[in-house]
Order: structure tokens, then sequence, then C-alpha cells
């Protein structure tokens, strides 16, 4: 059976930061990409960033580059993004969604395959 499980989501302050990990069962992650989204009420869902884990190319939205890291760890399965410097408007339920890497050439142009239930993500002023 095919999983994606989020983890890591909680409650950090303003500044402070957290670490989301996407954990997949059923398949293996090195065949994989793997983007992070968010979608916060009244606004439009975002690709917050990406990794294709055969190569460990990334990509990041404008709104959290040079604040967060994708990274991958296809030994454990799991794919990470570590928050820096978290704000606010960073609040909202974040996902991981996974697409098999000969299918994927964009972040957001593609339909990924597979997705967990999500970890949700608040940031306290």
């Amino acid at each position: 059976e095919v999983q994606l499980v989020e983890s890591g989501g909680g409650l950090a302050q303003a500044g402070g930061s957290l670490r989301l990990s996407c954990t997949v069962r059923g398949f293996t992650l090195a065949d994989y990409a793997i983007g992070w989204f968010r979608h916060a009420p009244g606004k439009d869902r975002e690709a917050v960033s990406c990794i294709n884990s055969s190569d460990d190319s990334t990509s990041y939205s404008d709104s959290v580059k040079g604040r967060f890291t994708i990274s991958s760890d296809n030994a454990r399965n799991t794919a990470y993004l570590q928050m820096e410097r978290l704000k606010p408007e960073d609040t909202t339920e974040y996902y991981c969604e996974a697409i098999e890497t000969d299918s994927w050439y964009s972040c957001t142009l593609v339909r990924y395959d597979y997705w967990g239930q999500g970890t949700q993500v608040t940031v306290s002023s």
C-alpha cells in the first residue's frame, strides 16, 4: 500500500524553525520527486518546494526561498522541509506529494500520483 505520512508540524514563534518530514511507504523515494505544498484559506495553493530525489535538484517558491530547505534521505525513504525564520503567514497545513521522476518536469505543472494527509504549521507573532 502506498502511503505518504507527514509529521513535524506544530506551533512555533515568528523567527523560529520547524522541520517537516514526509515518509513514504510502498515505493522507493529515489525513483520519485517530492513536492511540498500549502493552501492557506483565501489563498491559492502554493508549491513551496520540490526535490527530484534521483539527482537532488530542488526548487523553491519566492516566498520561502532562503528560509526553507528541502532534502531527501533515500535510505530512510523520507523527504524533509527545514523551515527557518518562520513568519505568521507561513501558517497553514502542509502536504507532501510524489510523482515518478520519469514523469516530473516541473514543481507546479505536473499531476502528482500520491499525497499525504497534511501536517499543520502555526506560527505565532
